[in-house]
């Protein structure tokens, strides 16, 4: 069964993604569903097994985007910010783009 996180956890990481990340959010729905169209995207949920994002594309259309956590099946909210980190570094890789560095 698919671990779920609490609501708190939801709100902050959700908060934090779509407040600080939104250009990361776009290159990860880019990189993993939306194609090239995608001009923004906001992440809006995720659990054990992977997260989600509503992608828009150009013509104003949008697309959910459901990306599994690279290492596998997670319970911990600590372990999101590994798993958003891979998935940073893989759309990159997937768009050639030079990762940024990460704190």
């Amino acid at each position: 069964m698919t671990h779920r996180f609490d609501d708190a956890a939801l709100a902050g990481v959700l908060g934090h993604m779509n407040g600080d990340h939104a250009d990361d959010n776009a290159l990860i729905a880019r990189a993993f569903g939306g194609g090239r169209d995608v001009v923004s995207a906001e992440m809006t949920g995720f659990d054990g097994a992977g997260a989600d994002w509503k992608a828009t594309l150009a013509d104003g259309t949008t697309v959910d985007v459901r990306v599994p956590w690279p290492s596998g099946e997670i319970t911990e909210r600590r372990e999101v910010r590994r798993e958003v980190v891979a998935l940073y570094d893989e759309s990159c890789r997937r768009l050639g783009i030079e990762p940024r560095p990460h704190d």
